[in-house]
């Protein structure tokens, strides 16, 4: 593995450098965000990386030192962006109760639940200490396996990020608060954990209970290809497309042909499993569904 010299006298930029050292393709990131510090589509020049057409975050991350020396020093303070999926990483991020005062165990204290479950022992490997106070454990991604990214699927409040995602490296400021790390190397990701990833799902979905109205045919096809459409929606375009899906299935809830707590779960169960996080999730159906059986009460079927 090639080794950069750090320089510049800039730490974000040395931040990116020890990434890239670790052959990890990286990205700048907004001051003191987690967004990325790029151009979007609408606003693409169609040069250098986009001379071919637009390219994300994910095709322009690179391990370059000359590159990375040119992001930074057009924006000095660019927190450091780590593409998982082109480094060759699976990162479990193991997050923090939203509310500070609830009892729910955060998601270091689930994960050695899990692991204890599995009778593994807890990894050790590369850590980083995130801003919210939860961790990101590192792992190098098993051979002839494509991982994408998954929110809930180990257990609640541990996500993982893999192709199509990325993570907030070492050495970022957010709110102040300085991303930390240990000197470990990344461990391969456990076999345990990869089955875990890999297994299919199987999602306890209501028994369906007929509805009053004339369209139970219909309203059971709508859900079952809006759920679809949500399970399989792009990165990128998922959050629209449970938006898209609540708002077509509330109508079928105002009309009586459907059930709302049903259309919630399954819904939420599609959005997870498309990558979502569960609170946003929650948060789109109960905004698209209020909207949808607002705008169409009065519509039930005698």
């Amino acid at each position: 593995m090639t080794h950069y010299v750090e320089g510049m006298g800039n730490p974000f930029y040395s931040s990116a450098l020890a990434a890239a050292n670790r052959g990890w393709s990286v990205f700048p990131l907004r001051p003191g965000a987690k967004q990325p510090a790029l151009h979007g589509e609408q606003h693409c020049p169609g040069t250098g990386d986009c001379v071919d057409g637009h390219a994300k975050w994910e095709q322009r991350a690179t391990d370059n030192p000359l590159q990375l020396e040119r992001a930074w020093e057009h924006g000095a303070e660019y927190n450091v962006g780590i593409a998982t999926g082109p480094s060759g990483l699976v990162v479990v991020d193991l997050d923090m109760p939203k509310n500070s005062k609830s009892d729910m165990p955060d998601g270091m204290a689930t994960f050695q639940a899990l692991c204890e479950r599995a009778g593994q022992p807890v990894p050790s490997t590369y850590a980083v200490r995130t801003a919210s106070g939860g961790w990101h454990l590192y792992f190098t991604a098993p051979e002839g396996v494509r991982l994408g990214n998954t929110a809930g699927k180990l257990a609640p409040l541990i996500d993982t990020r893999a192709w199509g995602g990325y993570v907030v490296a070492e050495g970022s400021v957010i709110t102040g608060i300085v991303y930390q790390g240990n000197y470990a190397p990344a461990a391969p990701l456990p076999q345990w954990l990869t089955q875990a990833l890999t297994a299919s799902p199987t999602p306890q979905r209501p028994t369906p209970v007929p509805q009053p109205g004339h369209g139970a045919a219909y309203a059971e096809a709508a859900l079952r290809n809006e759920t679809t459409n949500v399970e399989r929606a792009p990165e990128g375009s998922r959050n629209a497309a449970l938006v898209r899906a609540a708002r077509a299935l509330g109508r079928l809830i105002a009309s009586g042909d459907l059930d709302r707590t049903r259309v919630e779960e399954a819904l939420n169960w599609a959005g997870i499993s498309a990558g979502l996080r569960e609170r946003e999730c929650n948060s789109a159906l109960t905004s698209a569904l209020n909207w949808s059986i607002a705008h169409n009460t009065g519509r039930k079927t005698a």
